[in-house]
């Protein structure tokens, strides 16, 4: 079963390639707009905008805090009952460093803020992060997907493995379209259309 959305689409296969196309347009005219100018990057107000921008043709839910229980294989994302206090606890750590920078990422992967497309909203808030504190962005080309994986998997406990993997991919190309473009598309070679589990806990 698909997603309820607004192209009235019922099978989950055309969803998904209706899903990457549009919202890998939306993701270009994002970074040729200046739509984010006024959001301040490391807040979820810039997550929420960037959700929102991906997504807003396809489904109603876009750049809104989720209402349903995430899970994924046997990992829980953060209930509802906390989501909101786990995210304005996110908003309040620090971003100075790049071990801070990729701590905030990771615990907003935990959190999962909303139904669909967390991966690829997070990963360009995470380079806006990158951009604004370092003057560098990942080159999602150069992370390895099972590398990826296992870190992001592994992140909760232990977050060093996923900052080793992502330091090795850093670049100071911060305005090249192609390097951005490459992290959208990484977004759909990790994500694989995976298929989450809403659960009534």
């Amino acid at each position: 079963m698909a997603l309820e959305n607004k192209l009235g689409i019922k099978d989950s296969a055309e969803l998904a390639r209706m899903e990457e196309k549009i919202s890998k347009k939306r993701a270009i005219e994002l970074f040729e707009s200046s739509h984010l100018k006024d959001y301040e990057a490391g807040t979820f107000r810039m997550l929420a905008a960037i959700h929102r921008y991906l997504f807003e043709e396809i489904y109603d839910f876009a750049g809104k805090v989720r209402e349903v229980n995430l899970a994924k294989g046997n990992f829980r994302f953060a209930p509802v009952m906390y989501l909101q206090a786990a995210i304005e606890n996110i908003e309040k750590m620090p971003q100075s460093t790049f071990d801070e920078i990729i701590e905030k990422y990771v615990e907003m992967n935990i959190a999962h803020p909303f139904r669909e497309g967390n991966g690829r909203s997070t990963r360009i808030w995470l380079d806006f992060m990158l951009k604004k504190e370092l003057k560098l962005v990942v080159d999602w080309s150069l992370v390895d997907k099972d590398d990826y994986l296992l870190a992001m998997e592994r992140s909760p406990i232990k977050d060093i493995e996923i900052k080793h993997v992502l330091e090795r991919a850093l670049t100071d190309k911060i305005d090249d379209r192609e390097i951005y473009m490459k992290g959208i598309d990484y977004s759909y070679y990790y994500e694989g259309y995976a298929v989450y589990k809403t659960e009534d806990l």
